[in-house]
């Protein structure tokens, strides 16, 4: 393995000219079609491996997919966000005004991935006249924030980073669904993963007060960078962040680990396999 080449290579990936217009524009449609592309992934594969998966309604095969991307999407915020905090001494030096090649790229992606979120979102909205007044803030408030970033370029990125990095308990809530929803709400994994899924909920909150802490301790620099309207949205986004959503979506799943139920649908406890014998079947492959 050459080291060289393959530092080289991953240079290259992030190697563009960040002030153009049309280089954010295009890596933003690009995270967009990456994340859609994964979606449609997961309803290929799920529709072939899971039984359980085709008896849903469609509104639960959106929300299975969609859950399977924003996990995916966990991945990929979770590794920006710990490189930014841990890392990379650029940021580790100066924590409101810097920027790096990598962190542009990871947030215009990031920023793809938010638009899909809220035209999913909305679009199942309307579609099965439903509304999640919690989900709709989350995505907008997310959406608003990064879109600042992509017309202010003199921000910097060490707290959108740390935004993502809240991101960190998606996978761990993506297994839950779906194990929930498969009727494993009985085993040990799914308990581990329900321990886990709650500490990184926990650690959310800890997050976002470091990201308090950066922006009490550098006020007026922060404000002077982000912009006025950029600096209001993202306020609004933490105190949301901090006083309603994370302390509620932590107790939920506190909730969710004494009492399995899928309250985004049935409201159902599914205790011991509940599915019965359909359970068994999942992880086959669809026969013809």
């Amino acid at each position: 393995m050459n080291l060289a080449n393959d530092g080289a290579m991953s240079r290259a990936i992030f190697d563009w000219n960040y002030v153009l217009w049309e280089v954010r524009l295009t890596l933003l449609a690009a995270g967009f079609f990456i994340y859609l592309g994964v979606f449609l992934l997961a309803h290929w594969l799920s529709s072939w491996i899971s039984a359980t998966y085709l008896t849903l309604s469609a509104k639960e095969k959106v929300f299975w997919n969609m859950t399977i991307t924003r996990g995916v999407f966990g991945v990929q915020s979770c590794i920006a966000g710990l490189w930014a905090m841990l890392i990379d001494p650029v940021f580790q030096a100066d924590k409101v005004y810097s920027q790096q090649k990598w962190s542009w790229f990871n947030c215009l992606i990031a920023s793809g991935f938010f638009l899909l979120e809220n035209v999913g979102v909305h679009l199942s909205n309307i579609i099965f006249k439903t509304f999640d007044v919690f989900l709709v803030v989350h995505h907008l408030l997310a959406l608003g924030g990064f879109l600042g970033l992509i017309t202010n370029i003199k921000s910097g990125h060490y707290l959108p980073l740390m935004g993502l990095l809240l991101e960190m308990s998606t996978p761990s809530t993506c297994c839950s669904w779906v194990l929930l929803k498969i009727g494993w709400s009985n085993t040990l994994f799914w308990k581990a993963n329900q321990w886990v899924m709650i500490h990184l909920f926990h650690c959310r909150m800890i997050i976002t007060y470091h990201m308090w802490w950066v922006c009490i301790s550098n006020w007026n620099d922060v404000v002077e960078n982000m912009g006025l309207p950029y600096f209001t949205v993202f306020f609004m986004g933490l105190c949301a962040l901090t006083i309603i959503l994370n302390p509620y979506w932590t107790y939920k799943k506190t909730q969710q680990l004494l009492t399995p139920v899928d309250w985004n649908f049935s409201n159902t406890a599914m205790k011991n396999g509940s599915f019965g014998k359909l359970n068994g079947e999942t992880g086959q492959k669809k026969r013809l």
